[in-house]
């Protein structure tokens, strides 16, 4: 594989890496896996604790975004300090990925657009539009007033609230 950017995000997970790569990919449209490796070696498996022959990392692409994910261990989980960001047109596209994303996730981490999918990892399926409703301070605190309560964002209810005088 040729990496083609020169940051990427690397996913860390217990031995879920090509679990969450399969259903990321499923995901949005324009996804691939580009590359599988494995833990090969005495020494990689002792130093790991990973079978020889399970998945090290997988490589994929979602939107043209490269990322790995990588079976580390139960070390390290993740958090709320980062999120990945999909920026939606229309409420049909994000209702689809908020859907899609938050099946099997945990409920009690929606809030404002945010959820946290199956895997723990933290995703914010936002309108295309927001930044542009919050440039001006009066529409700001109006459109924020509408978006605190909300669990999945309404494109619709949140442009009724920028427009309102």
């Amino acid at each position: 594989m040729i990496i083609t950017s020169k940051i990427s995000p690397c996913l860390w997970f217990d031995d879920q890496a090509e679990a969450a790569a399969q259903f990321y990919t499923g995901i949005f449209p324009d996804a691939r896996i580009t590359q599988t490796t494995y833990y090969l070696g005495k020494k990689m498996t002792e130093v790991s604790g990973r079978p020889e022959g399970s998945v090290l990392t997988v490589s994929f692409e979602l939107a043209g975004l490269p990322f790995t994910a990588l079976n580390g261990g139960p070390i390290f989980k993740f958090n709320e300090a980062i999120s990945l960001q999909v920026h939606c047109e229309t409420q049909e596209e994000l209702d689809t990925y908020w859907a899609a994303l938050n099946e099997g996730g945990d409920p009690s981490a929606q809030q404002c657009g945010w959820l946290k999918d199956r895997y723990g990892l933290s995703w914010q399926i936002v309108p295309a539009i927001l930044p542009s409703l919050l440039t001006d301070p009066a529409r700001a605190q109006r459109v924020m007033e509408a978006l605190l309560p909300m669990k999945k964002l309404d494109i619709g209810a949140l442009q009724q609230a920028a427009d309102a005088a």
